[in-house]
């Protein structure tokens, strides 16, 4: 089992550098950020890690193709690969749903498992041949080429998925693998990757070589209530971005997220949080003591096939700068990521 950090690129500059060479140096698999505007840039963030670092990968998880021209991702991540030595990545999918509100697109009108899947040819044509012509719905070229070349033999394209079933078949199918993102059951992971699985056999692949990646929202500390505490100020942020097919795989009804959505929605943050119950904190959010969080991934997430867990770590910090709550008792980035290292990591080695 990888362990990787995702972080939200909204701290100061240098302390997130901090955070990506620390985590380099405890072993972390990767490091991966969300390609919004809502964020800093994380190419550019990234761009500035490559030096400082020498082992953890980097790159989008995910990198919205509704917004950013696959032939530009291909780009950037060929250059990002040659500044870090072979160590980029990238994840794609069809976009948050609430960024794509905010730019006035209806999400649902733009085909987005087709937009995806005709993107992650554009993306491995790029990446493998360095130019590429074709008639697409969505993405045509006539002759284009770049000299941004990857270092590594297969930069790795992944699909980001969460709704499912096709997205997971077609991540299995066509990419080197998914990154699911804001689920907790064993059901919802099951699910997810027998349909993974069905798609990569139909391609021919071993489905077990290819990245199985469980991106959670994530707080851990000696203190459990605290630690559950900063994931519930932040679970109806991401909740809001989940279809009701997911909310049901993990336990939860729609109908009892409607108000939460609502109220954030309406930008009214506190009332969110406020309706986000001890209960739905604990089916959405992988939060508590290193040996909850533990049991957690031994029992729901580990025996499903799951083989990376992407720790999207939430903590005092980020939490002021969403939500305004101040926290106490629940550590910083930095402190997480090294209970991760002397707590999580050697027990699934």
């Amino acid at each position: 089992m990888k362990f990787s950090y995702a972080m939200l690129p909204d701290y100061p500059v240098a302390e997130s550098l901090a955070s990506i060479k620390l985590a380099d140096e405890l072993g972390f698999h990767a490091v991966y950020a969300a390609d919004e505007p809502w964020h800093k840039d994380l190419w550019l963030l990234f761009a500035a890690a490559a030096a400082s670092t020498s082992q953890i990968r980097m790159g989008p998880s995910v990198s919205a193709v509704t917004l950013r021209e696959p032939s530009l991702i291909a780009q950037a991540a060929a250059t990002l690969d040659e500044l870090t030595g072979g160590r980029a990545e990238v994840v794609l999918g069809s976009g948050n749903f609430g960024v794509l509100a905010q730019y006035k697109i209806d999400w649902a009108r733009t085909k987005p498992l087709t937009r995806v899947k005709e993107a992650v040819a554009v993306v491995r044509t790029l990446l493998d041949e360095g130019t590429i012509t074709r008639d697409g719905e969505f993405y045509s070229y006539d002759g284009l080429f770049t000299f941004a070349r990857p270092v590594q033999e297969r930069l790795p394209v992944k699909i980001g998925a969460m709704r499912g079933p096709k997205s997971f078949e077609a991540a299995g199918e066509l990419s080197d693998g998914v990154h699911h993102a804001l689920s907790y059951s064993r059901g919802a992971y099951e699910y997810a990757v027998e349909h993974f699985r069905a798609g990569a056999e139909r391609a021919g692949k071993d489905w077990r070589s290819l990245d199985i990646g469980a991106w959670v929202v994530f707080a851990v500390g000696p203190d459990s209530a605290a630690a559950k505490e900063s994931a519930r100020s932040m679970v109806g942020l991401y909740a809001s971005a989940m279809p009701p097919e997911q909310l049901e795989r993990n336990g939860v009804d729609p109908a009892d997220m409607a108000p939460i959505i609502e109220a954030i929605g309406a930008g009214d943050l506190a009332k969110g949080i406020e309706l986000t119950t001890p209960e739905i904190t604990e089916k959405l959010s992988l939060s508590g003591t290193p040996e909850e969080v533990r049991a957690k991934i031994e029992r729901d997430i580990a025996p499903t096939g799951v083989n990376h867990m992407i720790c999207a770590i939430t903590d005092p910090g980020l939490v002021k700068s969403f939500t305004g709550r101040d926290l106490t008792g629940v550590p910083d980035v930095d402190g997480q990521l090294r209970l991760i290292h002397e707590h999580l990591m050697p027990a699934f080695a």
